[in-house]
This record gives structure tokens, C-alpha cells and sequence, in this order.
């Protein structure tokens, strides 16, 4: 193992897994019962070990001394909030979570959840957690982050829970808000003129803000678009139609009037991923794996602030 190591838990299309590559850290393993977000990981990381399938068939033991754990563990229904840790729905994997902390026994655990998590309705709920990882030896705190703090331009808060095995604590220090995030228009300049569309200057005058967060991503939801009424209010604001997803570019002849549909390749930027990232599957997997990732550049932002806690001064940081 390198002097940083990962065991990635619902790790999805990898938004979390290239801020973490960014900051340093080596993935022994990247887990998800996605096969899409699976393949996705594969294509454009094939030296890793993706592990397709149900968390709970994955053994921590097998992963005995990683430096961090880490994970977009999936939001516990609202009808377990107050409830026993882990013992009232099966969609509950933070139990899993702490199951594998146990079996890894790893010096960092870092988990990523919905603004919602942070509620007072999960108030209970997050003390248990804290708890389980006290007993365990960690000391553990929580913070929602915006991703436009951190270079990303849309809003996107996000709970994270960071988790320490004492006395590794007293070193770790949540990283302070950097960078500016660029208006959705100058971010989405080029794609949106790509095939000569001659409104593309008004429009990027016109989307002179940082989006939404990006919503939609749920199996539940019915085809590609950006999300409830609220977010496609948001979006027009923008000059975004957000009623669906398009295939390509506006073309040249579309008058210069004309609100836009974006390209996946639009949605993945906004979300800070690479252009050169692949996503695999058709309209609907793929903005799934989108909607539901954490942007690269706040994971970064953590994983570096982990890696230092662990390994001592920060090192320079690759590109995510």
C-alpha cells in the first residue's frame, strides 16, 4: 500500500474518487452496485479495482490498514429519523459505514450525505453515529460546505463528516473556502457555441450567476432534466430551458433568443468534473451519475486536508 490509501464506498461516477486522487490518496478499492457508474469508473480508470455490488457483501477486513474510508453513503429515509441506528430500512447503509470502520479500522473516515442530513429531524440519528465512531476511537465532526466556496459554480451544499482515529484528531483542520467560482455562462461558453450558434455572447451575458444545485439524479426521477420547479425556475433565470437534456449544442440557425437545453458534457462541467471524463450509458444513466455526484474540486479541498492531517505540511495538490 502507498502512504495514502482509499477504500471508496458508494463512489458513483467518481466525483468524489478524482478529488481524492487530486489530493494524493491511492484507491485500493472503488465500490458501487451501479453497473453503469461501475463501467463508468472502469473506462476511465481501468487500473483500478472497481468491486461491482451490495456494500454489504464487501469485508473491511480486507482492507486492514487504509489510511481513509470514504464514501456519498445515501441519505437514511426520513421515516428512520429518530430511529435506532440501523435497525428500521434497509437503505440505511451508514450501519454498513460503521461496520467497515470496525473491519478497516482505517485513520480517516470521510462521509458525504444531502444538506437535509444536517437537519435537527436527524439530530438523534447523527448523535448515534457520533457515538459509534467514539467507541470505536475517533473523534468525529460534521460541517455542510457549498461547493461554490470552493470553485464550483453552482451553490451545491453538502454535508461531510470527517472522523479521526485519536490522537490523529487534534492535527485535522477543515479547509477554508478558496477560489472564485466562474458565472455558468463564462464556465459554459464554448460548449454552448460549439456548432456556431450566433446568440451564444447573449447568452453567456445572460447566465451571469452560478447555477443551482443540480438535482435529478434519483432513480425515482423520471427522465433527464434539472429537477423540480423550483431548480427549473432557477435555471431559467439563466437562460437554461431545464424541462430535459440536449444532444448537442444549439445550432447555428437558432435564433438568438433562444433558451438552451444543456449537453450532459454542460451538466458534468457544472459539476466540476473534466471534459475528458466518460460517463457510460445512455441520456438517462449518465445524468444520473452526474446529478448524484460530489463535485471533484471539494473533494479535493477535503482530501488534502485529510492527507496533511495524516501525513504532516500539505504537498502540492494534482489537477483534479
Amino acid at each position: 500500500m502507498s502512504d495514502l490509501t482509499v477504500l471508496e464506498i458508494c463512489a458513483g461516477a467518481g466525483g468524489q474518487s478524482l478529488g481524492l486522487e487530486a489530493a494524493g490518496f491511492t484507491h485500493e478499492a472503488a465500490v458501487d452496485v451501479d453497473s453503469h457508474a461501475c463501467e463508468t469508473l472502469r473506462i476511465n480508470r481501468p487500473d483500478w479495482k472497481v468491486i461491482e455490488g451490495d456494500v454489504r457483501e464487501v469485508s473491511g477486513f480486507d482492507f486492514r490498514g487504509i489510511s481513509l474510508l470514504a464514501g456519498g453513503v445515501p441519505c437514511p429515509p426520513f421515516s428512520i429519523a429518530g430511529k435506532q441506528l440501523g435497525r428500521d430500512d434497509d437503505r440505511d447503509l451508514f450501519p454498513e459505514a460503521l461496520r467497515l470502520v470496525r473491519e478497516a479500522q482505517p485513520r480517516a473516515v470521510l462521509l458525504e450525505n444531502v444538506r437535509g442530513f444536517a437537519g435537527r429531524r436527524f439530530d438523534e440519528y447523527r448523535g448515534q453515529l457520533l457515538n459509534e465512531l467514539d467507541e470505536l476511537g475517533y473523534d468525529a465532526d460534521w460541517r455542510v460546505l457549498n461547493a461554490s466556496d470552493f470553485g464550483v459554480s453552482q451553490l451545491r451544499p453538502r454535508f461531510l463528516m470527517v472522523a479521526l482515529r485519536r490522537p490523529v484528531t487534534q492535527s485535522f483542520r477543515w479547509p477554508d473556502p478558496c477560489g472564485s467560482p466562474l458565472t455558468v455562462g463564462a464556465l459554459l461558453a464554448d460548449l454552448m457555441g460549439a456548432n456556431g450558434w450566433g446568440g451564444a455572447s447573449t447568452w453567456v451575458e445572460r447566465a451571469a450567476g452560478i447555477a443551482p444545485t443540480v438535482v435529478g439524479g434519483s432513480r425515482k426521477h423520471g427522465g433527464p432534466d434539472l429537477g423540480p420547479t423550483r431548480a427549473k425556475q432557477a435555471w431559467r433565470e439563466l437562460g437554461v430551458d431545464g424541462l430535459g437534456i440536449a444532444n448537442a449544442a444549439p445550432d447555428a440557425d437558432a435564433p438568438s433568443s433562444h433558451n438552451p437545453r444543456l449537453t450532459l458534457r454542460m451538466v458534468a462541467r457544472v459539476q466540476a468534473f473534466p471534459d475528458q471524463w466518460q460517463f457510460f450509458g445512455g441520456k438517462t444513466a449518465s445524468y444520473r451519475q452526474i446529478g448524484n455526484a460530489f463535485p471533484p474540486l471539494v473533494a479535493q479541498a477535503l482530501g488534502l486536508a485529510l492527507a496533511e492531517a495524516l501525513t504532516g505540511p500539505r504537498r502540492r495538490a494534482r489537477t483534479a
